[in-house]
């Protein structure tokens, strides 16, 4: 992943750890106050919070454990690898997009950030400028002219 989706992730398990699971404890120390817990709407919503809390904290932990994080600014070159921003032309319609080519866990195609194992970054990937890539979508084939590989 980048450095970027690295410290998001950190962040991430920052706030769960520090904001969401106080405020999940003091739930279930009200909840509990109200008496039977087998009948207790709250105190189950709250045991349910805190089961996708602690779940949460487990995964972030693991991802950022197992990160393998890459200095995007170090890497260079014409050629697109995982890092790399692309413009794009769409063949049909001469519009061009911007993305960049990032782990799964920092995706978010509306920010142009494409996972590497999307079908388009899977079809750019080992490409250079001006190499034409074809993806099928699901309203049907689809192709690209690289028109700008660039790093940062």
């Amino acid at each position: 992943m980048t450095a970027g989706g690295y410290a998001r992730l950190q962040e991430e398990l920052k706030r769960f750890k520090t904001v969401e699971r106080p405020a999940i404890i003091r739930a279930l120390e009200q909840a509990r106050e109200h008496g039977d817990l087998a009948e207790n709407a709250e105190y189950t919503a709250a045991r349910e919070r805190q089961s996708f809390i602690e779940g949460r904290v487990a995964e972030l932990e693991d991802k950022i454990r197992r990160a393998e994080v890459i200095d995007v600014s170090k890497l260079s070159g014409r050629v697109v690898k995982f890092g790399a921003k692309i413009r794009l032309a769409d063949e049909d319609t001469g519009e061009e997009t911007t993305y960049q080519i990032v782990g799964t866990d920092e995706a978010d195609i509306k920010a142009g950030l494409l996972s590497v194992t999307s079908p388009l970054a899977c079809a750019l990937i080992g490409k250079r400028v001006g190499d034409t890539v074809e993806v099928v979508t699901p309203s049907g084939t689809k192709a690209y002219e690289i028109v700008r590989v660039w790093y940062r």
